[in-house]
């Protein structure tokens, strides 16, 4: 609990302020403010649910991230809105369900659109408060110059355009794929570079921003996407066998190896406290791969399918300053909820296009545990919404999905065999009872099913659903090449 002098010190700081409850803090004042945090998201790509050892991993330790949820929070049902990369990353970065604003599934590197610019990104939002911004990593949303980061509210910008298997040494297609292209803001600076230097490089690079705005006592937002575990897996020579848990337990530990970099810098410069650094990852392991993939045991599935092991993520907030430790939040909360958090947090107050996000602010500190959002809405494909959960609650309507349910695995960097075309019927879950999603109980609760369907019809009114031939009033379209 803080004491009355801390909180009198809090009152006291020269900043830009916002205000957290008197349940988060114990002050006798009715308010205590905090400067706006330094933030720093850390995205890993396909690592699985339980591929963390804070989240059920066994064969291998990430006990940097582990020190990060035990004196932070720990978030046991965060969601994306979609099981893949372009679509993930676009509803992080707007607040808006990836749909709402016209991106889907991967963009390949020859794709015509992206990321319109009309839309604000969370670059954009930190930009105009007075923060310096940076992007390292994966981008994936949109190649062409005009989707660029930084057009998109990104003072510096290094890292690939798109997926780290979109190039010409693809086990499957290599013929399919153009170079790999590695940017230093609007520059190509090498083509299919040296990946087992991906991790360490761009951790070096969001520390190097890091110093540099600490110098300039500016504050700084960083948006770190690592490439990795998204196959084709690497890992430089000192650090191969490190995990001993093979090749992806490995590029894991890397990545953990990541976070304890900066975190210890931010230690350093002593800007702990008031640093917010978030960890999570873009959607579920990509199951093909076997061995080179990870696990969301004991969820179902993974990446491309609306099952729990497709969209339901790790998801870690260290906060000193506001965020108590060892918080266990369990309520459902989803990637579009941060755009808002942040506006909250800043203070924020320009209006801009609709987006669909909550701020989770409450959740993150502590001082609340209801639901921001009535129900949270999976689309996968072609516009198709094809599950919506609510509460403890989910729903998921008729549709075709991929399992590896009897296939043989992939091996060592060559996938299996997806069988494409399983068709899901009406099926109720009670995830409080049923995380593996095995029991179709929606006979049982006729109820539960109207709601939820009412619910998901709401929502097929403002973005659609392809299948029920439903068009969405509030769709936007992308940013298409040679648009003005």
């Amino acid at each position: 609990m803080l004491t009355m002098q801390t909180c009198s010190s809090l009152l006291n700081k020269k900043a830009i302020f916002i205000y957290l409850f008197l349940s988060l803090t114990g002050c006798s004042e009715k308010t205590f403010r905090i400067a706006p945090p330094n933030v720093i998201i850390v995205l890993a790509d396909d690592l699985g649910y339980a591929d963390l050892s804070s989240y059920g991993a066994t064969n291998y330790r990430t006990p940097n991230l582990d020190k990060l949820a035990s004196k932070g929070a720990r978030f046991t049902n965060f969601y994306v809105n979609q099981p893949v990369c372009t679509a993930s990353r676009a509803a992080l970065l707007t607040g808006s369900y990836s749909n709402r604003i016209g991106l889907n599934g991967a963009l390949g590197p020859n794709s015509p659109i992206g990321i319109h610019e009309n839309e604000t990104t969370l670059g954009e939002l930190f930009q105009r408060n007075g923060y310096r911004t940076a992007h390292y990593g994966k981008w994936h949303l949109g190649n062409f110059p005009q989707f660029h980061p930084s057009k998109h509210g990104f003072d510096d910008y290094y890292g690939i355009p798109y997926s780290n298997d979109m190039w010409p040494f693809h086990p499957e297609n290599p013929e399919a794929w153009p170079d790999l292209p590695l940017y230093e803001n609007d520059t190509i600076v090498g083509y299919n570079t040296d990946q087992t230097r991906f991790t360490a490089e761009f951790t070096e690079r969001s520390i190097n921003f890091i110093e540099e705005s600490v110098r300039n006592n500016e504050p700084f937002f960083v948006y770190l996407a690592h490439p990795m575990p998204h196959v084709p897996l690497f890992i430089s020579e000192e650090k191969e066998g490190t995990s001993g848990a093979g090749l992806y337990g490995d590029v894991v530990r890397d990545i953990d190896w990541s976070i304890g970099a900066i975190a210890t810098k931010l230690e350093s410069l002593g800007i702990t406290e008031n640093t917010l650094l978030i960890f999570l990852s873009d959607n579920g392991p990509w199951l093909s791969y076997g061995n080179h993939a990870g696990s969301a045991l004991p969820l179902r599935e993974g990446k491309h399918t609306v099952f729990e092991g497709g969209v339901r993520v790790p998801f870690i907030a260290h906060w000193p300053a506001a965020i108590p430790s060892g918080l266990e939040a369990h309520t459902p909360a989803m990637t579009i909820d941060l755009f808002p958090t942040f506006k909250e947090i800043l203070n924020d107050h320009e209006v801009g296009l609709p987006i669909d996000g909550e701020s989770i602010l409450k959740l993150l500190t502590g001082a609340d545990t209801n639901a921001v959002q009535q129900a949270y809405y999976f689309y996968f494909r072609n516009n198709e919404l094809q599950a919506v959960r609510s509460q403890n609650w989910k729903l998921h309507f008729p549709h075709s999905y991929r399992t590896m349910d009897g296939q043989a695995p992939g091996l060592d960097g060559i996938p299996g065999r997806y069988n494409d075309d399983v068709a899901s019927e009406l099926a109720l879950y009670d995830l409080s009872d049923d995380v593996a999603e095995q029991f179709n109980i929606a006979d049982e609760y006729p109820e539960v099913v109207l709601r939820l369907s009412e619910l998901a019809n709401l929502k097929r009114e403002q973005l659609g659903d392809s299948l029920t031939d439903t068009m969405g009033s509030e769709n936007r379209e992308p940013g298409r090449i040679n648009e003005n």
